[in-house]
């Protein structure tokens, strides 16, 4: 076994939830009469911390109306929350890497509160030995999402592999010195993803299972 700790993004890696926080994001831009990011750059900050996310998606928010905005948001993505789904897959996976003996653990761009209720929702919890959001720390590209799993777990960095579906996820692992697998039926485009060299780039959650059968 070479991983023992597997590190999971949500959205976008295990939650099919892309489509569903763009769209939220532009909405909210809508409802308070400013210009509405595209589709592909509401996606771009996916996994970005929310002041990051906000500045880069929606340059012209003043910061005084940041609360504003973020009520906006949540209001949406509410609804869409409702259609989201785990990717197909993903809960056996996770059920084989723990019987593996597998610890796993979650760095999300959600918020506490968010993950929580993620968690709740799908009931997966159990599946994971901590996790940490982008409202309890430095979030990503930073890695102190990771560097605080790593001591939180005691698990050494080559030991450790990160899976995620944006480039942030892969800059994160970069700078905590542990392996990235990347996803590409996520938010970022696979020619992002590879051009930070990730250990592979999978297209769907059965290949993302036998890359770690015969690599994990």
């Amino acid at each position: 076994m070479r991983y023992q700790l597997v590190v999971f993004d949500w959205d976008g890696t295990l939650m099919d939830s892309t489509a569903g926080i763009a769209e939220s994001i532009r909405e909210a831009a809508r409802d308070l009469g400013l210009p509405v990011p595209a589709r592909e750059v509401a996606s771009h900050v996916i996994g970005l911390g929310l002041r990051d996310s906000l500045r880069s998606a929606v340059p012209s928010l003043p910061e005084q109306r940041y609360a504003e905005f973020v009520e906006a948001y949540r209001r949406h993505f509410a609804v869409e929350a409702q259609r989201m789904e785990l990717f197909p897959g993903v809960r056996e996976l996770l059920g084989d890497l723990r019987a593996s003996g597998r610890i796993l653990a979650v760095a999300t761009g959600k918020s506490r509160r968010g993950l929580d209720q993620a968690l709740a929702a799908t009931e997966l919890a159990p599946y994971f030995a901590a996790s940490r959001c982008a409202d309890e720390t430095i979030p990503k590209p930073d890695p102190a999402m990771l560097l605080e799993l790593l001591e939180e777990l005691e698990a050494p960095p080559a030991g450790t592999l990160m899976v995620g579906d944006t480039s942030h996820d892969l800059e994160m692992a970069r700078g905590a010195g542990v392996d990235a697998l990347a996803v590409s039926y996520g938010a970022h485009a696979v020619d992002a993803l590879r051009a930070l060299m990730p250990r592979a780039c999978v297209a769907s959650v059965a290949e993302l299972r036998a890359w770690l059968t015969a690599h994990g």
